[in-house]
């Protein structure tokens, strides 16, 4: 039966809306998609990450801010299901490259830095041949090699090759290791944030004291190597910190080795 107040409504549009409901309904109800969860604190960081699920797929959302909170959105790309150029269906992953005609794929933001080189998704990275694999990706990614290709082709490698470069770079870098594996957990760090701990304020201006008045280069090497052992200590400190994702922690330990990092570039720059 009709309520009340819908006897002064047409009856088409009743009926529209109630088609518009039921189409809502049906949609929701396919496709299993969860409403997006606010949180304000990096330490439920988490925990809040949204999974907008479907019966075929599965995407991960990174949290981006707006309006002062951090939202979850869907921002990785679709992985590509067979290559652009012979249509034939990926042998290895990632899949940067077509084992079947050797073109050069678009990248995909889905894969990220640790999947590129085979690698476990964990702070701690020992012998495992990083420069090796990078090597290896160039020599099937540079441009110089798709000179004779299509531009189509050609911008997929400077794109691919770009990426690989920037991907062994931050793996390669422990502190940057630390910024971009927080970033995977949806964590953003601001390296330009200060530090109001005098003691440490103290201690960084002597250090950089010490270097801008060293005599010669053994003692600028004596201070550089000062700075590997603090980095060293705080790159473990570090470690530990993500592995009890106590991500407060994990942030404190990057500010540090951000600063000894900074002298230790001084101390470059003057041998």
């Amino acid at each position: 039966m009709l309520k009340a107040k819908e006897l002064w409504t047409p009856l088409s549009t009743i009926l529209r809306r109630r088609a518009l409901l039921l189409t809502a309904r049906c949609f929701l109800s396919d496709h299993s998609i969860s409403t997006p969860r606010i949180y304000s604190s990096y330490s439920n960081a988490r925990n809040s990450r949204c999974f907008f699920s479907s019966s075929k797929n599965h995407f991960l959302g990174n949290s981006l801010k707006f309006s002062g909170k951090n939202f979850c959105s869907e921002s990785s790309k679709k992985v590509n299901a067979t290559c652009w150029n012979c249509n034939a269906h990926p042998q290895q992953s990632p899949f940067l490259v077509c084992e079947s005609c050797r073109a050069i794929q678009p990248v995909d933001q889905s894969i990220d830095y640790f999947q590129i080189f085979w690698l476990e998704k964990k702070y701690e990275i020992k012998d495992e041949n990083l420069e090796g694999k990078y090597k290896d990706w160039q020599k099937k990614l540079h441009p110089d090699l798709v000179h004779s290709k299509s531009q189509k082709e050609r911008e997929f490698a400077a794109e691919q090759s770009a990426r690989i470069i920037d991907a062994y770079r931050t793996l390669s870098n422990p502190r940057l290791r630390a910024i971009y594996i927080l970033k995977l957990e949806g964590v953003d760090v601001n390296e330009e944030e200060t530090i109001t701990e005098p003691q440490l304020l103290a201690e960084i201006m002597e250090i950089r004291e010490a270097v801008e008045e060293a005599p010669n280069t053994e003692a600028l090497t004596d201070i550089q190597s000062q700075m590997r052992e603090k980095l060293q200590y705080w790159s473990d400190s570090f470690a530990n910190a993500f592995q009890s994702h106590k991500f407060e922690e994990a942030i404190t330990c990057i500010r540090r080795m951000t600063y000894y990092d900074r002298v230790n570039e001084e101390i470059v720059k003057r041998l």
